[in-house]
């Protein structure tokens, strides 16, 4: 058996189902996880765990691994043990980071009451919550690039988000800025420099404030959400993950208002379309 075999079940033996936000079953023959919910978690099929797990499968992408280390939350010196064994160079320190770490994992599970996300220092979305997807819209549904955050902003017209001016043009700025400073942390990441090369001849907003060359730090602002409850007004701040470069962004609403009413309502209702 290879090593990238060992590793995965030793490390799917180990995960248990509640760490992972899984409910805990009475009764379970064995306290890790089954290669059904891995598969689940890491959006994989049960099929290529099996034959990971069996050495059939020798050379798996980039993209799985990372979908695996995120799925098992391992600590950085297994993800590039994972990676190295699966014959793949180690994104750490040379690639935007995707992986978010077990204490980072628990925190955000924890705070369910609020819309939270976790992006990557290049505003792809990693992981989300339900209410985060009951008010923005559910991220498993778009795909690639329409996952990120910065080609959205500037090649779709957000029609479930409305600004006022001030807002509108500092989060321009702000993004603008933090793409611009993951580009000098990342010069070797070939999926940043691609985004920005598409961005500068997408976008003729884009290219002018990059040309700019404007750098500033993520400032909180405030956003009015088109959801199926009614339009909630939100405030959004942009918190950095310790020990990563991973972006937490939380929404939370004036106590008492009836933006924080709708939110709960829309917490009751989830994803579903009221009639």
């Amino acid at each position: 058996m290879s090593e990238l075999s060992t590793v995965l079940r030793a490390w799917r033996d180990r995960t248990r189902p509640e760490e992972v936000g899984l409910p805990a079953v009475p009764g379970r023959r064995a306290p890790g996880l089954r290669r059904e919910e891995l598969a689940t978690l890491a959006s994989i099929s049960v099929d290529y765990i099996v034959r990971l797990e069996q050495g059939r499968a020798r050379h798996p992408s980039a993209q799985t691994i990372a979908a695996l280390a995120r799925a098992l939350r391992l600590n950085d010196e297994e993800v590039d043990h994972l990676y190295r064994v699966a014959g793949l160079a180690s994104p750490n320190g040379r690639l935007v980071p995707h992986h978010i770490g077990p204490g980072v994992r628990r925190m955000v599970d924890r705070l369910d009451d609020v819309p939270l996300a976790v992006f990557t220092a290049a505003w792809d979305i990693v992981h989300h919550n339900g209410l985060w997807a009951a008010i923005s819209g559910d991220p498993a549904l778009r795909h690639g690039v329409d996952r990120n955050v910065v080609w959205r902003h500037f090649t779709d017209d957000f029609t479930g988000v409305r600004y006022d001016d001030r807002h509108h043009e500092e989060f321009g700025e702000d993004l603008v800025a933090d793409l611009r400073a993951a580009h000098a942390r990342y010069p070797d990441d070939p999926y940043l420099t691609t985004l920005v090369t598409r961005l500068r001849a997408r976008s003729a907003d884009f290219d002018a404030r990059w040309g700019r060359a404007t750098m500033s730090v993520h400032k909180a602002s405030r956003k009015v959400m088109t959801t199926p409850v009614g339009p909630i007004a939100v405030d959004c701040d942009v918190l950095t993950a310790p020990g990563s470069d991973l972006r937490i962004v939380v929404y939370t609403t004036v106590p008492g208002s009836e933006d924080e009413q709708r939110l709960e309502l829309l917490r009751v209702v989830g994803t579903q379309t009221l009639v």
